[in-house]
């Protein structure tokens, strides 16, 4: 009786760790599952090299978009437009005059409409203003630029450092914050 009490308990340890080494593999399967689920849901769906696109509206050129890559995330659940490597965009306004936006690194998140641009970035305009920092953003919607980090912003009779700046796309609206420099008012 006591030997067979204990082939019991030792068929009861071993349905156990059969039973424990069955979930964990089945675990370990599942969370392999999911893990190429991850992956391939992060993997772009589209690329393009030296992507180059112009916007018109009504038959004027608006914007012309140039990149050495483009990758195309839009089928996750916050979709974006990634540019590794880097954009250069020429801006026409009502009268053809052009100004320039270029970045190390850009990404655009298409439910916000929030452009991140990162790395030396710079925009340039036609009559002359200079805008310098490290990352700055844009709200599309709304068509204005802000950032938090260090700039460096110079005009005709200007020049203004600080950390954190919003304008407007046109720069008539300036919103500087802890700024140092020379500038005019």
């Amino acid at each position: 009786m006591k030997k067979e009490i204990q082939l019991l308990q030792l068929l009861k340890k071993v349905m156990l760790l059969l039973v424990a080494a069955l979930f964990f593999v089945s675990c370990e399967s599942n969370i392999n599952e999911v893990r190429k689920i991850n992956i391939s849901e992060f993997n772009p769906i589209g690329e393009a090299k030296d992507f180059n696109l112009k916007y018109t509206d009504s038959g004027k050129i608006k914007a012309i978009l140039v990149s050495p890559q483009m990758l195309d995330y839009s089928h996750l659940e916050f979709p974006f437009t990634e540019f590794p490597k880097g954009v250069k965009v020429t801006v026409y306004d009502d009268q053809q005059n052009k100004s320039f936006v270029t970045s190390n690194y850009a990404i655009s998140y298409s439910g916000s409409n929030i452009i991140d641009l990162r790395g030396k970035v710079k925009i340039t305009t036609h009559d002359g203003k200079m805008l310098e920092t490290e990352q700055l953003y844009y709200d599309q919607k709304n068509e204005w630029f802000f950032t938090q980090k260090q700039y460096k912003f110079t005009d005709k009779s200007s020049v203004i450092e600080g950390v954190g700046i919003d304008f407007s796309k046109d720069f008539k609206t300036l919103d500087t914050q802890q700024i140092t420099g020379v500038y005019s008012i």
